[in-house]
């Protein structure tokens, strides 16, 4: 059961409106999830949701890459919402679908492209042990470079306050979605 009631614009503050306005005419278009609980707090949905904008439509990695650590994160904290809403992105954006049940089920799944091996040995080591060795780090930034490997360590913290926005408020799956680890 969630923990909030989600607020009705009609009932929000004008700083609220403005924030709750900017989202939805933005590249998500709805304000949903852990977005709704932040609107509690106007500054933080603000500056939360524009880097969240960044991390999921303009880092330097490709979707595909992006969705994958995304999916790393989401299993680590188990959560529902945040796994029903990006595993269906994953697979559109080409993630494999053995690769994201192996994810989701905690287990090491197979990869048939580098790149993918790299985001999600770098992002499983940094979620879980809270570091990375050295032979990772070298991996990631052999394969998508410097840059890349920031971003990714951006997306990863980033989905971690989604992730803990989610568990920690209760925040329910969306409609018709099962949960994913139950």
């Amino acid at each position: 059961m969630k923990r909030l009631l989600d607020l009705m614009p009609e009932s929000m503050s004008a700083e609220q409106r403005r924030v709750h306005d900017a989202i939805i005419s933005g590249p998500r278009g709805k304000v949903e999830g852990p977005l709704r609980v932040w609107l509690r707090s106007p500054d933080l949905a603000e500056k939360a949701q524009a880097l969240g904008a960044f991390c999921r439509y303009h880092s330097s990695l490709a979707p595909r890459l992006s969705e994958l650590a995304i999916l790393v994160v989401g299993a680590h904290w188990q959560a529902g919402f945040e796994w029903a809403v990006h595993a269906p992105i994953a697979a559109e954006a080409g993630v494999d679908p053995a690769v994201i049940e192996a994810i989701r089920t905690g287990g090491n799944p197979e990869f048939e492209h580098d790149d993918e091996r790299a985001v999600f040995a770098f992002s499983r080591e940094l979620v879980q042990d809270r570091k990375t060795s050295d032979r990772t780090y070298r991996m990631a930034t052999d394969t998508v470079g410097e840059r890349g490997v920031v971003d990714l360590t951006g997306i990863l913290g980033y989905y971690t306050l989604i992730s803990m926005t989610i568990v920690g408020f209760q925040v329910p799956l969306p409609e018709g979605a099962g949960d994913p680890f139950r």
